[in-house]
């Protein structure tokens, strides 16, 4: 055999080894080992049907069945008109979808190391050695050279996912991300209820208010009463004195009402992302409350699971918690790294020789023989983390259900209160009126006509006020059963990449999945109420 030929086998031997060695390394990698459990949601056992006898009893989903605009069912364009501002500028629910946002980038940068890590280097320098070095014979010349250096070179390093360790870290962070989407849903519904029940309080203060208006009329006709009756010595002083005390202490009380509404006024000009001095709603003149009639199906007991974002999220904290098993178990074996490197120097400027070339390829694998532990203790954390995220799932579908039959009961026994109440009103006028005459026509005293009054306008009161909390109980209902949000609308796992592997452009912020938006707009910071109120600031029509 010939010196060339021998050569050549010596050399292509060994490259012939590490491309075989590669490329089954490769192949191992492509098809790596799960090592997180097999995820199955939780099941439980619940009593059928519901105990609370709400607007509506235990039914099957049906025509009548929540919608996302579920405060339309009460007919009233302004409420119609501040909750679709709300969800437009209200900076919490805006915070919360920048939450989402970030909860993807953070599943791409998991994601990312999937993909070999390329990296580029060039550098170029011009060097001039010191007369005072080390060596230096101050005698030569050599302290005159100048002396160049130009390089530039690539590197490329891969871990092959044996382990399923990186994969189950991309799963793990896009289960956050989906729970994170699952309480923006829960941020957007509870600023909803929270919108409708603080206007529902502000129209029941202005029925209140009506009320006292009415009564304070009353009193006033009293007070003349009896101040003529004392002019024509039929009557005491002291009757003046009791119907005065009566006026006066409903005028306090209704002062103290009008700085309720005041603020309540202002709680709903900060949902709205304005300014509480910039911000008003004409009240209403009527001591009844004008509401649409209301009525919510509840639907099976394990349809809740799937229409309440705050489960969702649980669940998917659950699901997430799983994957961090398979991480903790990964850590047992042995990571392999693949890296590539090189380039061309040379200290001149001839760099397209071939023999100013170099390059390396090298593989890693690195097992910890010894921890102390360290690796055991992560796994068992990590299965503690797991039952824990079980235990609350299961008290987050706990609460879920006290909610919904909280709301059933409520809504349905102040509806009965409502009634029983307005029996009460009709009664409590006819013995004010009775009185009065009898006292006017000599026939009574006025403490009989003075408790009369007292009895109406606290009946007149407790209607409104039933009226109110039977009407927040619905509301507190449709947030119960999830306020017409399904669990379909969670993003997938493939929808949670905010942008491509190639991608470069757009990058300001992601394009909007599940209908969350993280937008940006001038008129977030016009906090002075103006655009998109005009509904608001001209009152409610009935």
């Amino acid at each position: 055999m010939r010196l060339t030929d021998r050569k050549r086998g010596y050399f292509s031997r060994p490259r012939r080894h590490v491309a075989t060695a590669l490329a089954g390394v490769l192949s191992i990698g492509l098809a790596s080992c799960n090592l997180a459990p097999e995820y199955h949601p939780q099941k439980f056992l619940y009593p059928e049907g519901w105990e609370g006898k709400g607007v509506m009893g235990n039914a099957r989903p049906a025509d009548d069945a929540l919608r996302s605009d579920w405060w339309t069912m009460f007919k009233d364009p302004i409420l119609n008109e501040m909750e679709t501002r709300m969800l437009q500028v209200n900076p919490d629910l805006q915070a919360a979808a920048e939450a989402f946002t970030q909860a993807r980038d953070v599943a791409r940068e998991a994601e990312s190391k999937l993909y070999p890590q390329l990296t580029g280097a060039a550098h170029m320098s011009y060097n001039k050695g010191s007369v005072g070095r080390l060596y230096n014979n101050p005698r030569t010349s050599s302290s005159l050279v100048y002396e160049s250096n130009q390089a530039y070179s690539g590197a490329a390093t891969w871990e092959p996912d044996f382990w399923d360790s990186i994969r189950n870290s991309t799963r793990m962070e896009k289960n956050l991300a989906q729970a994170t989407a699952a309480e923006y849903a829960s941020a957007k519904l509870s600023l909803e209820a929270e919108l409708a029940s603080d206007y529902i309080a502000l129209r029941g203060l202005d029925a209140q208010n009506a009320v006292y208006e009415d009564s304070i009329h009353y009193f006033k006709a009293a007070v003349e009463i009896t101040e003529l009756r004392q002019a024509g010595a039929i009557g005491a002083g002291l009757d003046v004195s009791r119907a005065q005390n009566q006026l006066f202490s409903a005028m306090a009380a209704q002062s103290t009402l009008v700085a309720d509404r005041r603020v309540m006024e202002n709680a709903i000009a900060v949902l709205l992302n304005t300014a509480p001095a910039g911000f008003h709603i004409a009240p209403v003149r009527d001591v009844k409350m004008r509401f649409g009639v209301v009525k919510v199906n509840p639907g099976f007991p394990s349809s809740l699971l799937e229409r309440r974002p705050d489960i969702a999220s649980a669940e998917r904290h659950m699901a997430a918690a799983s994957r961090a098993i398979g991480i903790s178990r990964a850590a047992f074996y042995p990571h392999i790294t693949l890296s590539a490197d090189g380039g061309f120097e040379d200290g001149g400027f001839d760099l397209a020789s071939v023999s100013r070339a170099f390059w390396k390829i090298a593989v890693q694998a690195v097992e910890p023989a010894f921890t102390g532990g360290l690796r055991r203790a992560a796994l068992q954390r990590a299965w503690s983390q797991y039952r824990a995220s079980v235990d609350d799932y299961r008290g987050v579908v706990l609460s879920a259900f006290q909610d919904v039959e909280n709301g059933l009961t409520q809504s349905g026994q102040y509806k009965i209160a409502q009634d029983q109440q307005q029996k009460a009103v009709e009664a409590a006028l006819r013995t004010q009126s009775m009185t009065m005459a009898l006292y006017t026509g000599g026939l009574s005293n006025y403490l009989d006509a003075l408790v009369a009054q007292q009895d109406a306008l606290q009946a007149r009161l407790g209607l409104v006020q039933t009226q109110t909390s039977q009407i927040q109980a619905t509301v507190r209902l449709v947030r119960s059963l999830g306020g017409g949000w399904d669990v379909s609308e969670l993003p997938g796992v493939k929808q949670i990449d905010p942008f491509g592997a190639f991608q470069y452009e757009g990058l300001h912020k992601p394009a909007p999945v599940a209908g969350i938006d993280a937008h940006e707009s001038a008129a977030d910071n016009d906090l002075s109420g103006d655009k998109g109120a005009k509904n608001v600031r001209g009152g409610l029509t009935h």
